[in-house]
């Protein structure tokens, strides 16, 4: 059922990978969306989008410390003029006590009566000097959406009402138009691996080339890497020297992507990020990931893949080695990936879990933090 009143949606910024999910919300809602959101630092290397369906409000952010830093905060500009100017229904926010300006449009919804519900990643045991201070934030919302199980988990143990906590697992395309690929029973020559993403150190790519060149010599695979970025020139020559046949393909966008994920026989995230990761999966391809924030726990499991620490360089060769010397379980492990987006993670899931819990919210919705 789609959502009959008015959303309003906060968020720092707006990035590229996160323009679908609003519109497709936004679309979702009979009175519409608006999205407050601000412009990411220059140093962010955050690509900026706007929206297609959903309404803009442009917010001026104001940036205390780096946002790497554990005491970064923003305050952002502007929110009180848009929340009047859109008067929501709803009202759906990062959850993330380092915005400033959020206690501020919780004051503005409540003295009108109306929900407040905070997105977020979760909230990781800290015992440090802000852990209090975030605890008593969430407190404040009447309702939580994290981005997976995990996220929920950590949520309900800083005494959230668990019937008040969503799980809406993070998504970043729809569901897979195409038909699962068949791929051959045996591999044509050598296995073709593949990474999609931005070249930058956080990717881990150095440890995916020496887990390949580490391989015995009948599972040393076609390396593809798809991106460009900081790392590229070194590493090139690192590949030189130590996975010569390793193959750089440059940027790569949409359709472009099409041919080298069908082409594929594994695909591999040795480091953090991933938004390449739930597309490689509609194109029936198993996975491995490096161990992260929990948005990955929901999406690759061990029927479709798996899991290593982050730099941990012997995990990430085991598994290489693993998923490349069973043709056969590599292909049923590409199908379960296919399965997986196209029923359970995709856009159109994650838009029906944000509708149903304004929803749920709104009905039960009694005066008050946290009720």
């Amino acid at each position: 059922m789609p959502y009959p009143g008015k959303l309003g949606l906060v968020q720092r910024v707006l990035p590229s990978y996160r323009a679908p999910f609003f519109d497709a919300l936004a679309a979702a809602c009979v009175g519409g969306l608006s999205l407050f959101a601000g412009l990411p630092r220059a140093d962010e290397s955050i690509a900026a989008a706007e929206p297609r369906v959903a309404r803009r409000g442009l917010a001026r952010n104001l940036h205390f410390g780096s946002p790497s830093s554990p005491f970064y905060f923003c305050y952002q500009r502007g929110l009180p003029e848009w929340l009047a100017g859109w008067d929501p229904d709803a009202l759906i926010i990062e959850a993330n006590f380092r915005y400033l300006s959020t206690p501020a449009a919780m004051r503005w919804m409540r003295a009108r009566k109306r929900p407040v519900l905070g997105w977020g990643l979760g909230a990781p045991a800290d015992r440090g000097p802000l852990a209090a201070l975030r605890r008593r934030f969430l407190l404040q919302f009447d309702g939580l959406i994290a981005y997976s199980a995990r996220g929920a988990e950590q949520y309900a143990a800083c005494g959230f009402p668990v019937e008040k906590i969503f799980v809406a697992p993070n998504a970043v395309a729809p569901a897979p138009a195409q038909p699962l690929p068949i791929r051959p029973e045996r591999f044509d020559r050598r296995p073709v691996v593949l990474f999609v993403g931005r070249l930058q150190p956080r990717k881990r790519l150095p440890a995916l080339l020496a887990a390949c060149a580490g391989l015995p010599e009948p599972l040393k695979p076609r390396l593809i890497i798809v991106g460009d970025g900081p790392q590229l020139d070194s590493l090139r020559a690192l590949a030189a020297g130590l996975y010569p046949s390793a193959e750089f393909a440059g940027a790569r966008h949409g359709a472009e992507l099409a041919p080298y994920f069908s082409a594929a026989d594994l695909f591999v995230l040795p480091g953090t990020g991933g938004l390449a990761v739930q597309e490689a999966m509609s194109y029936g391809l198993p996975v491995i990931v490096a161990q992260g924030d929990g948005t990955q726990d929901d999406l690759v499991r061990p029927a479709n893949g798996w899991q290593v620490p982050p730099d941990d360089e012997p995990a990430l060769a085991s598994a290489l080695r693993e998923a490349l010397s069973d043709v056969a379980r590599l292909r049923l492990m590409g199908a379960e990936s296919y399965r997986i987006v196209a029923e359970e993670i995709n856009l159109e899931k994650m838009v029906g879990v944000f509708v149903r819990a304004v929803q749920k919210i709104e009905a039960g919705l009694v005066t008050g933090p946290g009720a």
